[in-house]
């Protein structure tokens, strides 16, 4: 008993300290506040223990680059890290004022007039919440994929914030795939972030280098004829941001070979703003032995 009072009153000043942390945010304003975390990240980060994984990442998928290229990746993808975490309050400020060329102009046409049901999917790159933000802001009848903070305080305080500008929330747990097909049924559009490790998920290769990867939007698309998107979020200098969407995708008929498609996807996006994505995460892991 007094060990579940102990818990709950850390969750609670956890949650004000959080609480006070978003209201300064606010009370600085987007630019302010983007600013401030990508320049105590860009310093702070590259001290931190995680360097050590961020510097391994960057040697796996670019074996053919000099040490202080990878350095300097390293340096953007903190600050792009410390700029994320401080925009959390102004993603719908962040969202309007993000930047769209003609094609991605263009994928919104054709997403539009796309009757078939939808998934979106994305990575984390730039400021990744931003995808779900536009297209529930454009209309779009859309639900996302979220991970669900262990902290009941400050999950429901992320829910409240998130609900709003993102549309319905589904949980990432074992009941996540039901809730989609549901969705799908429902004509809701399902954004997800499909490029980090996933245990139960199938083998495939990201860089070169075995991975176990996300396989759900490769498994509805083939079993319910939904069309894949994909978006993605790009940091512009200053801070800004520019959305880029693409598809519909032609995807390989069998599961497998869509998994790989998607990963070879995520892959081009890294490569071509190896700043914006996020080392920190470990990625690439020993895969179990292959059943008989």
């Amino acid at each position: 008993m007094w060990r579940d009072q102990v818990k709950a009153a850390g969750e609670g000043a956890l949650a004000l300290l959080v609480r006070g942390v978003f209201a300064v945010m606010r009370g600085v304003g987007l630019r302010r506040a983007s600013a401030a975390g990508g320049w105590v990240m860009r310093r702070l980060g590259p001290w931190l223990p995680r360097q050590k994984r961020v510097m391994a990442n960057l040697r796996l998928a670019f074996p053919d680059r000099d040490e202080a290229w990878r350095q300097a990746v390293a340096r953007d993808a903190w600050e792009n890290l410390g700029r994320t975490g401080c925009e959390y309050v102004h993603l719908a400020e962040l969202a309007a004022g993000a930047e769209m060329g003609a094609e991605t102009q263009a994928a919104l046409a054709r997403l539009r007039a796309d009757t078939r049901p939808k998934l979106v999917m994305a990575a984390h790159l730039a400021n990744w919440e931003v995808p779900a933000v536009i297209m529930h802001a454009m209309g779009a009848r859309s639900a996302i994929i979220y991970r669900t903070p262990n902290n009941k305080p400050i999950a429901a305080m992320v829910r409240a914030m998130r609900e709003p500008i993102m549309g319905r929330l589904i949980p990432a747990t074992l009941a996540a795939p039901r809730a989609m097909q549901a969705a799908l049924k429902d004509g809701v559009g399902i954004g997800m972030l499909i490029d980090q490790h996933f245990s139960r998920g199938m083998a495939a290769r990201f860089f070169g280098a075995p991975v176990l990867a996300n396989p759900l939007v490769a498994q509805l698309a083939a079993r319910h004829g939904v069309a894949v998107y994909g978006m993605r979020a790009v940091r512009l200098p200053g801070g800004g941001l520019r959305a880029v969407l693409e598809g519909p995708y032609d995807l390989p008929d069998d599961v497998p070979g869509a998994v790989q498609f998607m990963q070879d996807v995520m892959q081009r996006w890294v490569t071509e703003h190896p700043g914006d994505w996020l080392w920190m995460h470990r990625r690439w892991r020993d895969l179990p032995p292959a059943p008989p």
